[in-house]
Order: C-alpha cells, then structure tokens, then sequence
C-alpha cells in the first residue's frame, strides 16, 4: 500500500507502508493519469509540476495500487520575474522577491523559474507558498553586511516584557539574519524541486568560527511559526544550522535534501528547537555536523519557558556523515519527549542516536519515550550513545561540578533521562563500540531496552576512538554494550560479531535482565 502525505497546489508526496529502511523490496514506476512518469526504488517518493484543484489517479506498474487525490485550490500563480527578479546570478534580487511576497495575496504561490536569485535574508509571510522550479536557486550574498543583527530578546517599550526574537546555541542572543526569515507566521508552503543555498563555502562563515562575535545566520529560521511544510527543495551550504524552528507547532519536511561538506562546521541539517508535532519523511541529509538535532535550549530558557520538543517523528530518511545521525541536545533543558525514529538508514556517521546531556541543564531537562526501530547502519562508529556527561560548548564544562564521578545531591540543576527502546536493527562494521550508556550517579538512566539487534564490526576497526564527547573519555576499539549508571536494562535477541572483550559490561545497574545475548 501506498499512503498520501503531504499535497500542495502543484506537488504530492507518497509513501510506501513497510517495515523496510528507507528503499522499497524493489524498484516500480510511478503512473500519473495513465502517464508512465518515473522508476524509483525509495519508501517516499514525489509528484511535482501539477495544477491547482486538479484530480489525479496514481497507480504503480504490475500491481493493483490506484490512489486518487486532489490539489488544494489557489487564488494566483505569480511569477518572480514579473516583480524584476533577473535570476541571472549577478543582480541583487532581493527587493525584487521581498516586493513579490508582499504582494502576494493569502492562498497565492510566488514561482521561481529557472535561474540563479542572488539575495540578501528574505522575509515570509503567512498564508503564502513559494515554489522553487528545478534548477531555481535561492543563493546568499557572500557579506557579512548583507545579514543585518537582530537581538536574541527585546524590551516592549509599554509593559516591559521581553519578547524571543534571535538565539544562538540554545541562548537568546544576538544572531545574524538568516537567508530566509519568518516569525510568528502560520500555513507557510515551501515546495518544489529548485535549492537554496546559503553560498557559506564562498565567504568567511566558517573560518575561526569559535571567535566570531554574534551568531551565524542560519539558511532558515522561523520562530514560533504554525503549519509550515517543505517539500522536494535541496537546502544546503548554510552559514551554520540550516533549517532551525524555533518554537513552532506542526513543522513538516517531506522529501527534503540537506547537504554540506562533512568538514563544515555547525551545519546541523534539520534542529528543531522547543517544536511540537515535527515530521521529518522522506529526507537525504549528509552535513558536517548531526544531521538532525532536536533541542529545546539552554538552562535559561528550559527554566521560562518549559517547552519541551515533543511529538517527533522522523521516518524513511538517509543520513550520510555527520557527527550524529539524531542527536537530542545538547541544548534540551526544556526537555525531548515523545520521539520516534522509524525505516531510517544511517550511513557514515559518527554516532546513530546521540544524547548530549549534563549536570547544569536542570530539573526540566527531561528526556523520555524515545524509540528507534527498522533502523539499518553502516560504518557509524558508535550506533548508541546516551551521554549525561557532555563536555562541549559551556564555559564551566572543565568545572569539579562537571568532571566528578562522585554521586551529587539533585537538585534544580540535575537532568533526567527516562525510557529509551531500540528495536529491530542491523548495525554493520562498527568502529568503537555497539553502545554507550553513561548516566549520573545521583540520576541513573531510568531505562534502556535493546531487542533484535544485530552488530558486527569492522574489519578496518583497529585504531579506536571515543564513543562520547565527555572529560576524561574512554577510547575504545570493536567494545560491546557499555553501561553505567542504569536503573532498568532490558537486553533480548542481541547479537554481537567480531567484538573484542566482553559483550556487555555493566557498572551501577540496578535491575538487569538478559535474553539470547551472543558474541563472537
């Protein structure tokens, strides 16, 4: 069976319901109206170029699947170029986009043909869609003075309340303007097969990056935005993070490509911060950094505003390279709850699910009801790392508070790491370990299970490595399951290929229960 996920004026996405990791058992064609349109062999797939309030019939060559569906109505279909947008590469078009979407009326689609749009940030507005034809790209100037500052918080003249404008690494600070901006906006539609690219390997914004003085712009923020859809387009070279939602509600990504050279600095793919109801379907990421990381900021705003990222669920995806495939974290004081990982392949990364957490993010840094399954690896050097001793990026990570083992009172400053459950997976040629479990003493982990899991190691895998970024961390080559610090371990079906030492070595568990663990 193949379901309908996401429909546009001119663009459809579909997806297949197996159990399989992101490619279906075999490739088919897709028929649209009777039209052959193209062979494929992924779970997710796309239709573009279609017309407004149209009816289709989809059917797949030699079986009997025929799903109908219709494109929502719109009010116009403008183009670009009529506003003066050249799309020649050298002409600035930003006023003449900028001019576009304000002229835009609720319903409309502003179409960008073929061309390459050289622009300064661009703000959206609600009720719009902006359709990216193939081969149309949105590209960044190179200047920094064309990505003007904009404070992290500000006073309201009249109250003096302080309102969320900007953030940087899970703090309200001053940031540069990302290449496409929107706040407080709702059903925003960004769709089609054209790119936007933030043009950061052709300027400065990687270069010295830990002394520059305001945060990097990101190629896409939005802040506390409601029902917002990408669909199909590339994004890629971003300055920094690429598509950051900040403290938005239904946030959609279908289809969607991410890329950026896996030497780039900070060029997290999709980081959702403080969301609710985050889908990610459909999408090839390989960045530099983790390719997806769900966060919900630093102590400051766990502590105001208490908003976890809740209900996430990440299906049918391609991760290449990166530090991490899904990190949680670092910045979750407000909490993660509620993930689901599903169908996905991660290939090449550092780490599969990496947790970063530690004393100081504070009592609402609550993690819990996380699971992966119909998960397949290849060459990720650690696929399980549930870290509560990150040491990276906060000026007192070198701090006693933060470096000894000693068991320290909890306290409002203490996280909290609840259920965690890993089913159905395949890890092939390991590097370092099958998995990483370090939790605190005074706030063991509450629960781990592993069941129907498969990792074998290797044949490369001679020169170890650290499975997590903490003070004074263990450099580890082929080891097993590491645990330390876990209230309830479950482990069932597990089989472990080519490790070298013990399978599983256990440290301050509590309750422990293990069925048909095998090595060799």
């Amino acid at each position: 069976m193949i379901k309908l996920v996401f429909v546009s004026s001119t663009t459809a996405c579909f997806e297949w319901q197996n159990s399989r990791p992101y490619y279906t058992e075999r490739s088919y064609e897709v028929i649209l109206n009777g039209v052959p349109q193209f062979s494929a062999n992924t779970n997710v797939f796309s239709l573009f170029n279609l017309k407004p309030a149209t009816q289709y019939v989809v059917e797949i060559n030699d079986t009997a699947i025929k799903l109908q569906f219709e494109t929502p109505a719109e009010t116009c279909c403008l183009d670009v170029a009529d506003f003066g947008a050249k799309g020649d590469g050298v002409t600035d078009d930003t006023h003449a986009i900028q001019n576009a979407i304000h002229c835009l009326p609720k319903r409309g689609r502003l179409l960008f043909r073929k061309g390459t749009y050289l622009v300064s940030p661009i703000c959206l507005k609600s009720e719009i869609t902006l359709e990216l034809c193939a081969d149309a790209t949105l590209v960044g100037r190179t200047e920094r003075d064309s990505y003007p500052l904009i404070p992290g918080e500000i006073r309201d003249v009249e109250t003096g309340e302080m309102h969320q404008i900007g953030a940087w690494e899970g703090e309200p600070t001053t940031m540069h303007q990302s290449l496409v901006f929107g706040e407080h906006l709702h059903d925003v539609y960004v769709v089609g097969q054209g790119s936007i690219d933030g043009n950061a390997q052709n300027s400065d914004w990687w270069i010295d990056v830990k002394n520059q003085p305001y945060g990097r712009p990101r190629l896409v923020f939005l802040n506390r935005c409601t029902n917002v859809y990408f669909h199909g387009i590339t994004g890629k070279n971003s300055a920094s993070w690429q598509f950051h939602p900040y403290f938005c509600t239904n946030v959609n990504f279908y289809g969607v490509s991410v890329l950026a050279p896996k030497d780039s600095p900070n060029t997290d793919a999709i980081d959702p911060e403080s969301c609710d109801n985050v889908h990610i379907v459909g999408c090839r990421l390989s960045v530099g950094d983790d390719c997806i990381g769900i966060k919900s900021g630093k102590m400051y705003l766990g502590q105001k505003y208490k908003t976890p990222a809740n209900h996430h669920t990440i299906r049918n995806c391609y991760m290449r390279y990166g530090h991490g495939a899904i990190t949680l974290g670092s910045e979750n004081a407000g909490g993660v709850q509620n993930l689901t990982v599903n169908r996905c392949i991660f290939d090449s990364t550092d780490r599969g699910l990496r947790i970063k957490t530690r004393r100081g993010r504070g009592k609402y840094a609550v993690i819990d009801g996380i699971t992966f399954e119909n998960i397949y690896m290849n060459h990720v050097l650690t696929p399980i790392v549930i870290n509560m001793w990150y040491n990276c990026c906060d000026p007192d990570r070198y701090s006693e508070y933060n470096t000894t083992r000693e068991k320290l009172p909890v306290d409002d400053r203490t996280p909290h790491l609840g259920r965690f459950h890993f089913k159905d997976m395949v890890c092939d040629n390991c590097h370092v370990a099958a998995c990483y479990c370090d939790g605190l003493p005074e706030q063991p982990i509450d629960e781990i299970v592993i069941e129907n899991i498969k990792f074998n190691y290797s044949v490369n895998a001679t020169h170890g490595g650290v499975p997590a970024m903490q003070n004074n961390p263990k450099v580890l080559c082929r080891a097993g399951m590491y645990f330390d610090n876990v209230s309830r371990l479950r482990i069932r079906n597990v089989q472990l290929d080519g490790v070298k030492g013990d399978a599983v070595v256990k440290n301050n568990v509590a309750d422990y229960k293990e069925e048909q663990c095998t090595s060799k």
